[in-house]
């Protein structure tokens, strides 16, 4: 009890902005709270929102669900019924609320099961801009998200109207096939939506030395986004109007990115927009025109109706597509569609860094949350001083990090100027400006106690594009343990971020600060964005109990391992013993399964793969039209992200153009993906003969990849008798062709083949 009292008396007076954020552990009675209930059916329906008719996930029939309206000091009820014929649930982001209905299935809230109806029950004790999705594997791609608005006590902030906003992307595909795809390393999305970059390209513009770098890095080059979306969403629609809305009116309009993966570069053209909340709590009104809106954020911006329409658009960030809102009538205010950014200059500026991407994977390592080695390489000496961190770097460009210099360039000094409408020029080193929260100033003093007890952590941000697994630390989720933290002290996170991309990290049932140039004023937020090669450093007060999920909210991401898991250590919900969290964790170490068939006219090959994070078994044919043939099953087990050790087994034709007779080996051996991207396999059979592979594609121009392949065997009479009193007998077999991508699944090819010869064909993958 009395150490309650004291973490109570703590909270109070060192942090002043909690009634906006909500009362975290402390505040959960339900008694003589105004009730206030919805009702929520989940279901599939057959939606046409990217040109094309294909299933969807709705909520109540619609894309997106219903907004639930509430007011601080209520309790929600909320009947969520599943009428599909797989699990689902839902997630309350960014609700301070007890754990057991946070709504992440196995880990807090059991899954609601097919024709069964779940209620949740929460004391609402914030207000603000939220929303709500499932938490079931990629369901929210599928339209299974919504809005929610909690109304203040007292006003804050003076306007006229709300309008939600809820942007989003859309897929005509499954989501399941489109992280197969990425799975095994197809470019497909980036050619079908040109944002490839090919070889002439880089030459052409003088980025040879950058690639160059890239490669070396295990690297193709830097990449923006993953996957080829037909429709980005506003409201359920390319483009959504509202024309209600009259000339003088204050809109308050909420802004909720509920994208699977897409940040969005938003741009007003007028209205004098002011920036006036984000992720639900109220921040120091600022105009901002122009601003990175990141994954499973929310913004509350305020505009002012002229004589005639605003438009405000989101375009995604890679400039593959936008979406836009009109409000008002008359004259069009047009905003600006972002052009699509210079991919070869991003090259060439990131090379300068020197940035590696991914660490090595920490198989074995008991403790895996920081280990030693990437705190002394990554990690860094800090003070708090004034509610500002002072940081010493140890970091530096060789090291595979950045450096305060990068971080000091890429912080913005947000001057009225700046904050005018921004100019159609928008290089990289302009954008880069963007990428960092120095304009969002909280309206109070949000730092703790100096007294507390402070727990240091290092989360490095890795991942693998080869074979699409993302990590913390070099370690995925489903190989990593709990990170354990403790009530009444201040857990501070250094997200170190190592790869090309935007990760959009959000910690579930609690706010955070997020350290910026405005010191004890800097804002609270429960996601944030943490650039690529850029750190950033969160701080959250423990408060709580029970286990609580901190991951990427990219959706593939998160599927791909960039997960962890922060416990209080506390015993579990007794309603959940029926669910282990093992079930959560095996979701992001599912196996994908995936083949490619070359059908040609001198040759023909197959190759079936199925894999998981650590684990792959493979197939391998190759046959002509002479009765040649050789097969090849295998065992692989990945030691990290570039090697692995396989067993298999061995058959081919031993008479030439002949079924007749076969030789069959047991072989083992080790496959490493190679600096500058070349796949190297070395083995040796139970007959002790030694064989070398090596393989290589490269993107020479935007749908034309060209292949080549090599492969050498030896036979040195270890135990075969060879004849003619030889020292050894060799073969060597060597593949050059180029291929055409038609679409996602073919391509047209052609090769030549020193032991097949000339020919030509269909790529087939699967």
């Amino acid at each position: 009890m009395i150490r309650k009292i004291t973490i109570l008396f703590v909270l109070l007076v060192s942090f002043e902005s909690v009634a906006q954020v909500g009362t975290n552990g402390q505040d959960r009675k339900e008694e003589g709270r105004p009730i206030k209930e919805y009702n929520l059916t989940i279901e599939e329906n057959k939606m046409t929102l990217g040109g094309v008719t294909a299933n969807a996930m709705t909520i109540n029939g619609q894309i997106p669900g219903p907004v639930l309206e509430f007011t601080e000091g209520d309790l929600a009820i909320i009947n969520v019924t599943n009428k599909m014929d797989e699990e689902t649930s839902v997630h309350w982001h960014g609700l301070i609320l007890p754990n057991f209905y946070d709504g992440v299935p196995y880990l807090t809230t059991p899954p609601i099961e097919p024709g069964t109806t779940f209620q949740y029950r929460i004391p609402i004790n914030q207000s603000g801009t939220y929303w709500y999705h499932s938490h079931t594997m990629l369901q929210e791609q599928k339209g299974v998200y919504g809005s929610i608005i909690i109304h203040p006590k007292e006003k804050t902030l003076e306007y006229d109207k709300d309008l939600v906003v809820v942007l989003s992307d859309w897929t005509n595909e499954k989501p399941m096939n489109v992280l197969r795809n990425l799975k095994r390393g197809n470019e497909w999305y980036q050619v079908k939506k040109g944002t490839a970059v090919p070889l002439s390209r880089v030459i052409k513009e003088g980025a040879l030395g950058a690639q160059f770098k890239f490669w070396r890095d295990r690297m193709e080059g830097a990449d923006i986004a993953d996957i080829y979306y037909p429709a980005f969403l506003t409201n359920g629609k390319k483009q959504a109007d509202y024309p209600e809305f009259l000339p003088g009116e204050k809109v308050r309009l909420r802004f909720i990115n509920a994208s699977a993966s897409t940040y969005y570069w938003m741009d007003f053209g007028g209205g004098n927009p002011m920036v006036v909340s984000n992720d639900g709590i109220d921040v120091e009104p600022i105009s901002k025109s122009r601003f990175l809106f990141g994954i499973a954020e929310t913004y509350d911006v305020i505009v002012t109706i002229p004589e005639g329409t605003v438009e405000i658009t989101a375009t995604a960030q890679d400039g593959s597509g936008d979406t836009s809102l009109r409000i008002g009538q008359g004259t069009l205010y047009p905003a600006e569609r972002i052009d699509r950014p210079d991919k070869v200059e991003m090259m060439k500026q990131m090379a300068k860094m020197d940035m590696k991407m991914g660490a090595p994977s920490m198989v074995g390592n008991k403790k895996k949350n920081t280990p030693k080695v990437l705190m002394q390489k990554y990690g860094m000496k800090m003070d708090m001083k004034d509610g500002q961190m002072n940081m010493n770097d140890n970091m530096s460009m060789k090291d595979g990090a950045m450096n305060d210099k990068m971080n000091m360039d890429d912080h913005m000094n947000h001057n009225d100027q700046m904050m005018q409408k921004d100019t159609s020029s928008f290089d990289y080193n302009t954008r880069k400006t963007y990428f960092n929260y120095d304009f969002l100033k909280a309206k109070e003093n949000t730092t703790y106690k100096a007294d507390l007890p402070v727990n240091d952590i290092l989360l490095n941000l890795t991942g693998n594009m080869q074979r699409y697994v993302w990590s913390m630390n070099g370690v995925p989720l489903s190989e990593t343990d709990k990170i354990k933290i403790k009530g009444g002290e201040v857990t501070r996170i250094t997200l170190n971020n190592l790869t090309m991309m935007h990760h959009p990290m959000h910690l579930h049932g609690h706010y955070f600060r997020v350290i910026n140039e405005n010191g004890e004023r800097s804002p609270l937020k429960h996601t944030v964005n943490v650039p690529p090669m850029q750190k950033v450093v969160i701080e959250f007060y423990n408060e709580e109990y029970g286990d609580w999920f901190f991951h990427c909210h990219i959706l593939y991401h998160m599927m791909g391992g960039m997960a962890r898991v922060f416990s209080y250590d506390t015993p579990r919900d007794k309603r959940m013993a029926d669910y282990p969290v093992q079930k959560l964790i095996d979701e992001t170490d599912h196996y994908y399964s995936w083949g490619l068939a070359r059908i040609g006219s001198n040759f023909n090959e197959l190759f079936l793969t199925s894999s998981n994070i650590r684990n792959e078994f493979g197939l391998r044919t190759e046959f002509d039209y002479d009765q040649n043939l050789e097969a090849e099953i295998s065992y692989n087990r990945y030691l990290n992200d570039w090697v692995r050790v396989y067993a298999g087994v061995n058959t081919e034709t031993s008479t030439p153009d002949s079924y007749d007779t076969f030789n069959t080996v047991g072989l083992v051996g080790v496959k490493y993906f190679t600096p500058y991207r070349f796949n190297v396999d070395v083995s040796m059979d139970h007959q002790l003969r030694p064989r070398i592979r090596l393989d290589r594609e490269l993107l020479i121009f935007p749908r034309i990849f060209l292949e080549g392949e090599y492969e050498y065997r030896a036979d040195f009479g270890w135990v075969n008798d060879l004849e003619n009193n030889k020292s050894f007998e060799s073969d060597t077999q060597w593949l050059v062709g180029v291929a055409y991508i038609l679409s996602r699944n073919f391509s047209i090819q052609a090769n030549y083949n020193n032991r097949y010869g000339l020919g030509g064909g269909l790529l087939a993958r699967f």
